[in-house]
């Protein structure tokens, strides 16, 4: 076949390939298989993904029809016409997610897990509500009015608000008014003496409103939230004399981005609905909002479904899965033994979270700070989760003279926040801290320690595929690379030196390194598995990663295939790819594996006729990981590491309990057992249960793992 772009029937849509892998995490939330709160946790995260997805993919293809800068992707769909099937998807899922929602709690119900309404209260029960509201949230509200002299308040995004109807008793006349239902307060209000039973706030707020609007008559309050536009604009930051100020502004700048979604109560009269449609596209001049009775979501009788995931973490061990420990690998065991004799005795791979996090990653960073032979430490920040082991390590060493530079990237999409708080507090601490490229994200995962030996100054490195975040570690599953190669230390140094300085560093050792040399790498690997096919030997490929959407890559694999390669992907997310098309891709078979752990390793392995050459680290098959930010991915050499890796893609190719097959059609369906089940995520926990490194991983649940869904 050419090598010019393929047929668009060969592709499917990213979009809407993406609104298949939510549908695979709601269908998590009506698994019976699966723990009941966990179920209900699956439903959050499906529906902060969704919230997700409108803010940044469904908002950008709405500014692209309303400027006419349309841009067809490989599948030959417009904006619009893509839009307009993402409608249509959008609406199933959301009955889908209705009825689950509906199931779910007709079946925590006897586990006495509900949610109830005031008017299901008893007088002694509703009256210890209503001193709450009096103490704890009364304070906090404030009502806003909309009349001649109140225009309509701006509406944060994603934030519940209340629609108000009063009526002055004397004159008639009925006034509308909004009330923000407080973030910062819980949203599930405890009844008293019932144990895992709770009232919605914006219910009690509700209940209480003759409190707010004393002397009126209240007719009625309905819930609706605003979706906004909220991905930051880089296209004209070729050269900002200030990347940390331009991001800044455009952090804030962000919350009043166009209004691109109104979910309201089922319930809500058409003439408020109008009144809000009109009040919104007023109210957001000069952002334009476009927005029309299409645009508007019934979301049942409660809203922002996203804040289940804080009934999901109730402590009720059945309804749960088990906790488990991670461990330590065995060459760190050792307390008294340094982790950097370690790592020059010979490298070492981690597979999180099934190998402790800060018994490795921590540890290898909070020695670095301590070691007095330690002179620099370099590491990239992606997402970090705050006052950690990770961040007080690096502030230890900078106080103890070492010196350190870290690459925080500002960029990270609804990170953007807490990322300039942190650079700032390192740079407090005396931490060199470099923005990179206002152009490109960096997004590798790498630490490099200079440490000054015997024989000589040597390099130990860390690359991954995950952030250095505890957080995230307990939920991801990531991989990492330890070792003092001195060509891939030499690598590492280079990157930092691009990253930190001036410099147009492309040729590198050992190191795939985006956008240096990384896509041509990647698409020589696939041609030689190809030639080796051609040349009558065998070509195999199997590929774990969150997306594949590049059509130069989709367009080779698909070319190998023809020629005869067995490839097979692993791909949680987004897929354009095809399988299974005779002639075409009738070699290539593509799964996915959800389930209790969020996959986020991404490991190649090519088979190149026997010398098998493993690959680690950051990157997607995406054009923006290829073309629009800095990635690392390392090769993995020692044998013993590459059976571990040859494990890990084979454990997942032989799931029939999380796994999910596609078509050429572009339908999933999920393998079911024909006799042993096998689950990915049951088999590492098993493998990894043992001794006790940390307590067992429980918080944040969902929260941290929907946040880098779409941007990770």
């Amino acid at each position: 076949m050419p090598d010019t772009q393929l047929p668009t029937t060969l592709y499917l849509n990213r979009e809407l390939s993406w609104l298949a892998f939510n549908a695979r995490v709601l269908h998590e939330a009506s698994d019976p298989r699966v723990p009941l709160l966990e179920r209900l946790k699956f439903l959050a995260i499906f529906s902060s993904n969704l919230d997700e997805f409108f803010m940044v993919r469904v908002a950008g293809l709405r500014r692209q029809v309303e400027t006419g800068t349309a841009h067809i992707t490989p599948d030959g769909l417009t904006p619009l016409e893509q839009l307009d099937a993402i409608r249509e998807r959008v609406a199933l899922l959301l009955a889908e997610r209705r009825r689950c929602f509906n199931e779910l709690l007709e079946e925590l119900a006897p586990h006495r897990v509900r949610i109830v309404s005031m008017k299901e209260l008893t007088k002694d029960e509703r009256r210890a509500i209503d001193e709450q509201f009096e103490s704890q949230i009364f304070p906090v509200l404030t009502p806003l009015a909309v009349d001649p002299g109140h225009p309509f308040p701006n509406v944060s995004n994603l934030s519940l608000s209340l629609a108000v109807e009063v009526r002055h008793p004397e004159h008639g006349t009925v006034h509308f008014a909004r009330i923000k239902v407080p973030k910062r307060l819980t949203r599930w209000h405890q009844v008293p003496g019932r144990a895992h039973e709770y009232v919605p706030l914006e219910q009690v707020i509700g209940e209480n409103l003759e409190a707010l609007f004393p002397g009126m008559e209240v007719l009625h309050s309905y819930a609706f939230r605003v979706t906004r536009y909220s991905d930051l604009e880089f296209t004209n930051l070729e050269d900002p004399e200030d990347l940390l100020a331009t991001i800044e502004e455009q952090v804030f700048e962000r919350r009043f981005g166009e209004v691109i979604r109104l979910e309201v109560q089922d319930d809500m009269p058409v003439h408020l609905r109008t009144l809000l449609l009109e009040e919104l596209r007023d109210a957001d001049f000069p952002a334009k909002t476009s927005l029309s009775e299409a645009d508007i979501e019934e979301g049942g009788p409660l809203l922002d479904l996203a804040d289940l995931i804080e009934l999901s973490a109730i402590e009720i061990p059945e309804l749960r899965d088990p906790p488990f420990v991670p461990s330590v690998p065995v060459e760190l065991r050792d307390p008294d033994r340094s982790i950097f004799d370690v790592i020059r005795e010979r490298d070492l791979l981690v597979h999180h979270p099934f190998d402790s996090f800060p018994a490795t990653v921590e540890r290898f960073l909070q020695s670095a700070a301590m070691d007095e032979h330690v002179l620099a430490i370099k590491l990239t920040l992606y997402r970090t989760s705050g006052d950690t082991a990770i961040v007080r390590a690096l502030t230890e060493a900078a106080q103890r003279g070492k010196q350190v530079a870290v690459l925080v990237e500002l960029k990270a999409r609804f990170d953007e926040a807490n990322n300039i708080s942190w650079a700032r507090t390192l740079e407090d601490y005396g931490v060199h801290v470099a923005y990179g490229s206002a152009l490109l994200k960096t997004h590798t995962k790498t630490a490099l320690i200079v440490r000054r030996e015997p024989d000589g100054i040597r390099r130990y490195v860390h690359i991954g595929s995950g952030n250095y975040n505890s957080r995230t570690a307990r939920l991801y599953t990531d991989v990492g690379l330890f070792t003092c190669s001195p060509s891939i230390g030499a690598d590492v140094s280079d990157l930092f030196n691009s990253l930190t300085g001036i410099s147009r560093q492309r040729l590198y050792r050992k190191l795939l390194v985006a956008p240096a040399n990384m896509h041509e790498r990647f698409l020589e690997l696939i041609e030689r598995e190809k030639n080796h096919a051609m040349s009558g030997g065998s070509g195999c490929i199997v590929a774990k990663m969150n997306s594949l959407v590049d059509a130069t890559v989709i367009d080779a694999l698909y070319r190998a295939s023809q020629a005869g390669v067995e490839i097979d992907l692993i791909v949680r997310g987004i897929c354009c790819l095809r399988p299974g098309i005779p002639g075409v891709s009738d070699r290539i078979r593509v799964r996915s594996i959800i389930g209790r752990f969020l996959e986020h390793s991404r490991v190649w392995h090519f088979g190149n006729a026997g010398a098998d050459e493993f690959f680690i680290g950051s990157a997607d098959w995406m054009p923006r990981n290829f073309q629009r930010r800095v990635e690392a991915v390392a090769p993995v050499e020692a044998p013993r590491l590459q059976a571990r890796l040859r494990n890990l893609l084979r454990t997942c190719l032989e799931d029939n309990r999380q796994a999910w097959e596609l078509d050429a059609v572009g339908n999933w369906t999920q393998r079911v057992p024909e006799g042993e089940e096998i689950s990915t995520h049951v088999r590492f926990v098993a493998h990894s249960w043992g001794e006790a490194t940390e307590p067992p991983p429980r918080a944040s649940l969902g929260t941290t793992l929907s946040q880098t869904i779409g941007d990770d």
